[in-house]
């Protein structure tokens, strides 16, 4: 069984990204020019913003169920021209430099199991989890802060 990791689309933060517009989408947003690495974990990435480089921290919803576990929360996103990060079966680096938050939800968003673990070692307890038929889906959170830090779901192709 294979597993993967990818960053959040850019588009989903329209605005708040382009260093050269500020419009009524980015008035929630708050900016911060990274001054420490590691620090600035961004979810598009999947890695830490690199020093000098601006990031917005914004609200995501990052699990939209009918459930108590419903949860939106502050991310960080770098601004400018980034492509999403996207890992098969290997850890990305803003998650292995952090201990996690496994949190596995059945297909009605309720939370079935979860885990706590040193990011470098959680490939293991992500295809444990994941050798649960009524798993679809583990969102990784930084346990320190709680931020939500991205999705892991099975992967079946390329």
């Amino acid at each position: 069984m294979a597993f993967i990791i990818q960053g959040l689309d850019p588009s989903l933060f329209g605005s708040v990204l382009d260093q050269k517009q500020v419009g009524s989408e980015a008035s929630f947003a708050h900016y911060y020019d990274v001054d420490e690495n590691p620090g600035f974990p961004c979810r598009i990435t999947l890695d830490d913003a690199a020093i000098g480089q601006q990031v917005a921290l914004v609200a995501y919803p990052h699990h939209q169920a009918n459930t108590p576990y419903t949860q939106s929360g502050p991310i960080f996103v770098s601004r400018g021209d980034v492509k999403p990060g996207r890992f098969v079966d290997a850890i990305p680096p803003a998650l292995a430099r952090r201990k996690l938050s496994l949190r596995a939800y059945d297909k009605e968003g309720m939370m079935v199991d979860a885990a706590l673990v040193d990011g470098e070692a959680a490939k293991p307890v992500i295809l444990s989890l994941l050798s649960n038929p009524n798993i679809i889906k583990i969102d990784a959170h930084n346990a320190t802060r709680g931020c939500f830090a991205a999705h892991i779901m099975r992967h079946e192709g390329p």
